[in-house]
C-alpha cells in the first residue's frame, strides 16, 4: 500500500549534538567518502541546459519566519564542482517523448491513483471523495485514474500544457527519466546553487521582496489558504516553465510552480556533520528531499518558494505540485 502524502520527516537518526566526537568524526568521513564515490554521469545531451562552474557559495539560511524542523541552517559554506542543470523543470512533452520510447509506466499509473489538490476536483465529483482526504492535510484527496497524463483525475488531461511541467512523478519516476536521458537528479546543494542565480543570501532568487514594485516573480498562492486562490499572479494551477523571468543564471521556475525532487536522502540535521564538498546527504531514510516550493505554496502555511527552503515526501509519492529538472556533469 502507498505510504500517505508526508510534509515533515525524521528519518530518526541521532541528532548531531548528541553524537559522542568520534562518532561525529566517523560520520564526516563517511561523508566524505560517499561524496567522492557518488556515481557522476555525463553522457546526456546539454541541450536546454545551463552549465555552471560551481565553485563556494553559501547555502542554507537563518531567516527568521523559515522551519527550523526542516534544517535550513545553519548557513554553511559549500563547494561544488561544475555541471550542468536544465534551464526549466522536466515538462510534459519531454516526459511524453521519454515514456513513448521506452513504454515506462509510472508509479501512479502502477498503483491506479494519486494524490489531487481539492480545488481541482469538479464539485460534482468531490462529494465522492471527501472520505479519502489525507488526515492533517485535507485539501490532499486521494483521486483514482490520476496520474501524469490526467492530473487532476480522469475525465482531465494535458490539452494546452506541452510546456507546463509535469507532475503526478513519484522520485523513482524521476530517476528512471534522468537514468534515461543520461543525466541524474541535482543534489540539494546543487539545486539551491542554481537557484540562487549568482545572489549571496537572498530570500529569493531575484532578491528580498517576493513582488518588488508590485510585480509577481513566481507563480504562488494569493488569497486564503486552501478555499480561495485569487491567481492575482495569473495562475492556479502549474504554469508554464517560462512564465515568469528567469534568475541570474537563466533557470526558469526555481520558486513556485511546481516542487522538484533531489537526489538526497532528506534528514532535518545530517549536514551538520557533512563533508561541504559536494554534499549529497545521507546514504539512506525514508524520504527524498524537495525544493522550490509550489503553486500551492503561501506564507500563512508554506513559504518554503525560498530558496533555502527544503521539504520532503516518499519517494513512491506523487501529486498534482511535485515535478523535477535533471542534472548532468561535466
Amino acid at each position: 500500500m502507498k505510504p500517505e502524502f508526508k510534509v515533515f520527516a525524521d528519518a530518526g537518526l541521532p541528532h548531531p549534538c548528541c553524537v559522542p566526537t568520534k562518532r561525529r568524526a566517523e560520520q564526516l568521513t563517511q561523508s566524505r567518502t560517499a561524496s567522492a564515490a557518488f556515481t557522476r554521469v555525463n553522457t546526456g545531451s546539454t541541450h536546454g541546459m545551463v552549465k555552471l562552474d560551481g565553485g563556494r557559495f553559501l547555502m542554507g539560511t537563518d531567516y527568521p519566519d523559515g522551519f527550523a524542523k526542516d534544517g535550513e541552517g545553519p548557513i554553511r559554506e559549500v563547494t561544488l564542482e561544475p555541471f550542468h542543470i536544465d534551464a526549466t523543470p522536466v515538462t510534459n512533452m519531454q516526459f511524453a517523448e521519454f515514456v513513448a520510447k521506452t513504454g515506462y509506466k509510472t508509479e501512479a499509473e502502477r498503483y491506479g491513483w494519486s494524490f489531487v489538490f481539492q480545488g481541482h476536483i469538479p464539485k460534482d465529483r468531490y462529494k465522492e471523495i471527501v472520505d479519502v482526504t489525507v488526515p492533517g492535510v485535507n485539501w490532499w484527496c486521494k483521486v483514482d485514474g490520476s496520474d501524469w497524463r490526467h492530473p487532476e483525475g480522469p475525465d482531465s488531461g494535458l490539452s494546452g500544457r506541452d510546456n507546463t511541467p509535469v507532475v503526478q512523478v513519484s522520485w523513482s519516476d524521476a530517476a528512471e527519466f534522468a537514468r534515461w536521458a543520461g543525466k541524474r537528479l541535482p543534489t540539494e546543494a546543487e539545486w539551491e546553487y542554481a537557484a540562487r542565480g549568482g545572489f549571496e543570501q537572498r530570500i529569493f532568487p531575484w532578491g528580498d521582496e517576493l513582488t518588488p514594485g508590485g510585480m509577481h516573480m513566481c507563480n504562488v498562492w494569493q488569497g486564503d489558504f486552501p478555499n480561495a486562490d485569487t491567481a492575482d499572479d495569473g495562475y492556479s494551477a502549474p504554469c508554464p516553465v517560462d512564465a515568469f523571468p528567469a534568475n541570474g543564471y537563466g533557470l526558469y521556475s526555481v520558486s513556485g510552480n511546481t516542487w522538484e525532487w533531489c537526489s538526497d536522502w532528506f534528514h532535518p540535521s545530517y549536514h551538520l556533520t557533512a563533508t561541504r564538498h559536494n554534499p549529497i546527504g545521507p546514504l539512506s531514510g525514508q524520504q527524498r528531499a524537495m525544493r522550490g516550493g509550489s503553486y500551492l505554496c503561501h506564507r500563512s502555511y508554506c513559504n518554503r518558494y525560498r530558496v533555502a527552503a527544503r521539504t520532503s515526501n516518499t519517494p513512491d509519492s506523487a501529486t498534482t505540485n511535485l515535478g523535477f529538472r535533471c542534472v548532468r556533469d561535466i
